[in-house]
């Protein structure tokens, strides 16, 4: 296109007629005039007006961010009195804001949030400050961390432990008794022909009997 209207201008500037140029071109002679008017009127623009198909656009670059911006942010803090953005709400909101109003259907509006990725979560419970100036300071946090988020910084403060009680007990290992109540002991121990073994318990017996003891006893 671009090389067919430059043609038509530079055989209109030679002195030819409309109609041997039309002829030259194989179009009509309205349509050559209609380049050399437009050729007159824009100068070197009209050997590419870069038409674009279909209708033109009617939500902006500048209306998609604004569209954006208000979808993430929360509705209490635009004056809203509801905590979570719907399509119609938000729809409406946008419609009739002050200030810089986009006017978008509803269908319109879930493409372009769906085109950025933004989706609509359910509402959680949570626990809120009841501090008077609760607002403000979340307005100035969103703002740090917007506008000077390399200069911002965030910390948490860990609250004190509970103190869970847990059963057991400390001390030396000791044998613990078999199942029918008789102390485990080592046949080392019992075929030994010592007086103290054959004539009284033994050690292992006697650290149990005294683990036993009601005074010293541990756990449940």
């Amino acid at each position: 296109m671009k090389w067919r209207r430059a043609l038509v201008v530079l055989a209109s500037a030679g002195g030819n007629d409309v109609a041997v140029i039309a002829r030259l071109v194989h179009t009509s002679p309205d349509r050559v005039r209609e380049m050399i008017h437009a050729f007159n009127d824009k100068g070197m623009q009209a050997l590419d007006p870069q038409w674009a198909g279909g209708r033109p656009r009617r939500i902006t670059t500048s209306e998609r961010q604004l569209i954006v911006k208000t979808a993430t942010k929360r509705p209490r803090s635009l004056g809203q009195p509801f905590s979570r953005w719907s399509i119609r709400k938000l729809a409406h909101y946008l419609a009739t804001k002050k200030g810089h109003r986009v006017v978008i259907s509803r269908e319109r509006l879930r493409q372009v949030l769906a085109e950025e990725k933004i989706t609509f979560q359910a509402t959680k419970t949570w626990k809120e400050s009841p501090d008077p100036r609760r607002e403000e300071k979340l307005a100035r946090i969103e703002y740090l961390l917007e506008h000077e988020r390399e200069r911002t910084f965030a910390f948490d403060e860990f609250g004190p432990l509970a103190v869970k009680p847990e059963g057991g007990c400390a001390g030396r290992s000791v044998p613990s008794p078999s199942v029918s109540g008789r102390t485990t002991t080592s046949r080392t121990a019992r075929d030994s022909s010592s007086p103290s073994t054959a004539s009284g318990p033994t050690a292992s017996t006697a650290a149990w009997r005294s683990a036993r003891a009601p005074g010293r006893r541990c756990g449940p």
